[in-house]
């Protein structure tokens, strides 16, 4: 049962991530949606949440940005794009600090401490996986800013066919040979991190 609040805890920092830096670069849409909110509802797909439930992975309600709204909408996209890992990467180490202190639960109970170690755990996985340079994931919304012009064609062809391909490696288990190695060295560094503040 604190899976479910641990992954709450993760998909609602990762689109309030979205929604706050499209609010602050100049567009209204998140804000006008609801999406500046730390309640998860307004966050939850319905879809995506039964997918978790039955398959072990799922996905959120996208925030809907309006690009002609932000002041410069190449870069921004990008910020607004990359804000959702970066805020669950924070959240990991917050997790992982919290878990840390209270010393693995002993000091709070052992229901606190594997909620923390969740809680790390959570956003960590959901940092790197969305950072998969696939469709309709935010990886790959920042291949038409890094990629030449003339790269167009690869990516409109990848924004077609990037949910299927995503499908097929989640439903394989491709991802996890993506996400697993990733995750392990990033739990190290974050470790190491966390030693030297205590």
């Amino acid at each position: 049962m604190l899976k479910i609040p641990a992954l709450l805890i993760a998909v609602t920092v990762h689109e309030l991530a979205h929604a706050l830096v499209a609010d602050r670069l100049g567009d209204p849409t998140p804000r006008a949606m609801g999406r500046i909110t730390l309640n998860p509802l307004p966050h939850i797909d319905p879809f995506g949440a039964l997918a978790f439930i039955l398959a072990g992975f799922g996905w959120a309600k996208p925030v809907s940005v309006n690009a002609a709204n932000l002041r410069h909408p190449r870069r921004d996209m990008a910020l607004v794009a990359a804000a959702g890992p970066l805020s669950n990467f924070v959240m990991a180490f917050l997790g992982l600090m919290l878990f840390a202190l209270v010393g693995g639960g002993r000091v709070t109970g052992e229901p606190i401490g594997r909620a923390l170690l969740l809680v790390f755990q959570f956003n960590l996985a959901l940092g790197i996986f969305n950072l998969i340079p696939l469709p309709p994931l935010d990886g790959g919304h920042f291949l038409r800013y890094f990629l030449p012009p003339a790269a167009g064609g690869f990516v409109h062809s990848l924004e077609r066919f990037g949910p299927m391909i995503l499908l097929v490696l989640v439903v394989s288990g491709g991802t996890r040979h993506i996400v697993g190695p990733a995750f392990e060295t990033l739990t190290a560094a974050y470790i190491a991190l966390v030693k030297l503040f205590l």
